[in-house]
């Protein structure tokens, strides 16, 4: 598959962030750009999804706040969580949201496995959930990925946050993703501690041999 992938480690502005997605999803319809993986990371911010409740900002702090066009409900982005945007073009692919999303999850899922970390999805919950590690079985689930994606003219773009090591008392602002009583958690809290280039490699390679489904 001839796509581009591309890896950042400073932080990259939330606003023009989307408006870069934009630009390329239009460059790529026009067959003027490859499809893109963009590995990022943001600086603390809280996004509201399409589908966003105002009861799902608990409380306020210093952090900005901002409505986007990704599909989904709150979430935190910040230091720490590695961002993943696929800009990919399912033209060329089997026309299936549903699908690429499943692919999206199961490759992170696969990827917790290579740690001794077991996730799921569930039907009626965004994201992906740690069930456990090392052969124990948590008492209760925690949230360690999201996902929110947009599609224009069979292109996706904006896509899944995954927690690698932020700070996690940002979550206690919000009911993040439109959940309560849920905990978040990061691979750190897990007792894994992985830098972002190695997360970006490992889970590049998986996610582009998932896709291969889409064919």
């Amino acid at each position: 598959m001839n796509i581009e992938i591309k890896k950042q480690y400073d932080l990259v502005d939330y606003e023009a962030s989307v408006k870069f997605m934009q630009l390329r999803v239009k460059e790529i319809s026009r067959n003027l750009q490859k499809e893109l993986i963009w590995f990022l990371n943001h600086d603390h911010i809280y996004t509201k999804g399409t589908s966003a409740n105002e009861n799902e900002i608990l409380k306020t702090n210093e952090i900005k706040i901002v409505k986007t066009n990704r599909g989904g409900k709150t979430t935190y982005h910040g230091p720490g969580q590695r961002i993943v945007y696929f800009m990919i073009d399912l033209n060329s692919k089997k026309k299936d949201i549903r699908k690429f999303i499943t692919i999206i999850e199961q490759s992170l899922i696969d990827f917790l496995k290579n740690y001794k970390i077991n996730a799921t999805t569930f039907k009626d919950r965004v994201g992906i959930w740690v069930t456990g590690k090392d052969g124990q079985t948590f008492d209760k689930e925690e949230k360690i990925g999201a996902i929110g994606l947009r599609l224009q003219k069979w292109i996706t773009y904006h896509g899944l946050s995954f927690n690698i090591k932020p700070d996690m008392t940002n979550y206690e602002y919000i009911n993040a993703c439109g959940l309560e009583n849920f905990k978040n958690t990061s691979l750190f809290e897990l007792g894994i501690n992985l830098d972002e280039e190695c997360f970006d490699n490992e889970y590049s390679k998986i996610f582009l041999k998932n896709l291969q489904q889409l064919k």
